[in-house]
């Protein structure tokens, strides 16, 4: 049995975004491929204590402060140190600078893997001071994968660390999800009725949502959103402005009304219009059950995910006519729209399986263990 310790900043149950899925597929599902797995990641809790979640461990350290988003704990270290000591493989999952500041403190001389979730984007004054030690942080790890072609041929950072990246695209398994109730489908249709376009995911500055509710300006499809975040209020009080009749706002709900609704969409609109969407797990939700998709050409995974003309449209980032043009394209094209669904879902079967995801990553990991030398943690 190997052993792996991934490291972000925050995990489930504290957090669930898209980062936070993917360590989680991969902790609970490389325990079939011979992998013990140990998550260690940040929590706002003072008293989180360590949990059993779905066959691997996740440990909590206190989050102390933060600065440009990126948070701080004294007491990581330690913890960190303990479980490297552990561990066969470090799978580190990246941007948090933080983290190469524990791995450069701690050196562990253990073989050491990065997923590149992401560039970093908005913080520009702090790259500015981070690009040093990121550069020296990525050039010292065994291998880094990008979660997609696209992002690995858009990004200056990925371009610059030559043949030891690889691509593992996101996966996730249906089998992992509720199934829909029939009185949850029919509770959900009285509400909203039987056609509406579905958006799901954190109301982030990247997210584009602006853009959706000017989009939406003059039709009336119902638009689902489904989530909560930081912006919002500002996006409740953009809507009221425009005086937006067909905006539902649900905030959070429960998977099984997650999936009920999924179920039920006519398609799923995704407009995030910033590089900060690496990828879009909604996207991948959207495409597992069959829906059409409308994403923004962004250089991200996301044009990985929707292909346009094939499993939905592509339409221009912070556009909102384009995006208003590919709902109604959608909206009265039906049996088009359940044509590229179905593309949608084959294509997801055939590229982005939580299975086929876990399987690559243990291969690496078995490949990093294997006795010659290991990680020099430089």
């Amino acid at each position: 049995m190997l052993r792996v310790l991934h490291f972000y900043k925050t995990a489930f149950p504290d957090s669930m975004g898209g980062t936070e899925q993917v360590i989680n597929q991969l902790a609970k599902g490389s325990g079939r491929h011979g992998v013990i797995s140990d998550v260690l990641s940040l929590s706002r809790d003072r008293n989180a204590a360590t949990l059993e979640v779905s066959g691997y461990r996740a440990h909590r350290a206190p989050l102390d402060f933060e600065i440009a988003s990126t948070g701080f704990s004294l007491s990581a270290f330690r913890r960190f140190a303990d479980l490297a000591a552990a561990a066969d493989v470090i799978h580190y999952h990246f941007p948090w600078p933080f983290m190469d500041l524990v791995h450069f403190a701690v050196r562990p001389a253990k073989p050491t893997l990065v997923t590149y979730h992401s560039d970093i984007i908005r913080q520009r004054l702090l790259l500015a001071f981070y690009r040093p030690l990121q550069s020296r942080f990525l050039a010292g790890v065994d291998r880094v994968v990008a979660t997609s072609p696209n992002y690995l041929a858009t990004s200056t950072v990925l371009r610059g660390l030559g043949d030891k990246v690889s691509v593992i695209p996101i996966g996730v398994n249906k089998t992992d999800y509720p199934t829909a109730e029939p009185q949850r489908l029919r509770r959900w249709t009285d509400e909203i009725g039987e056609k509406f376009f579905l958006f799901c995911g954190v109301f982030r500055y990247y997210k584009g949502l602006h853009v959706l509710l000017e989009a939406a300006l003059g039709t009336d499809y119902p638009i689902v959103l489904v989530g909560a975040g930081p912006i919002q209020a500002e996006l409740k009080a953009q809507a009221a402005g425009l005086k937006l009749r067909n905006i539902h706002f649900l905030g959070h709900v429960s998977e099984e009304d997650k999936v009920a609704l999924l179920t039920l969409c006519h398609g799923v609109v995704f407009p995030s219009h910033l590089r900060s969407e690496a990828f879009g797990v909604s996207l991948l939700e959207g495409a597992m059950f069959a829906k059409p998709m409308i994403s923004s050409e962004i250089g991200t995974g996301t044009t990985f995910v929707n292909i346009h003309g094939e499993t939905g449209l592509v339409v221009n980032p912070g556009d909102p006519s384009s995006l208003r043009e590919a709902m109604r394209f959608l909206w009265n094209h039906p049996a088009q729209a359940a044509a590229m669904g179905e593309r949608a879902e084959e294509r997801y079967q055939k590229l982005f399986t939580g299975d086929q995801m876990v399987a690559a990553y243990a291969g690496i990991y078995r490949d990093l263990a294997k006795p010659k030398g290991g990680g020099t943690g430089t």
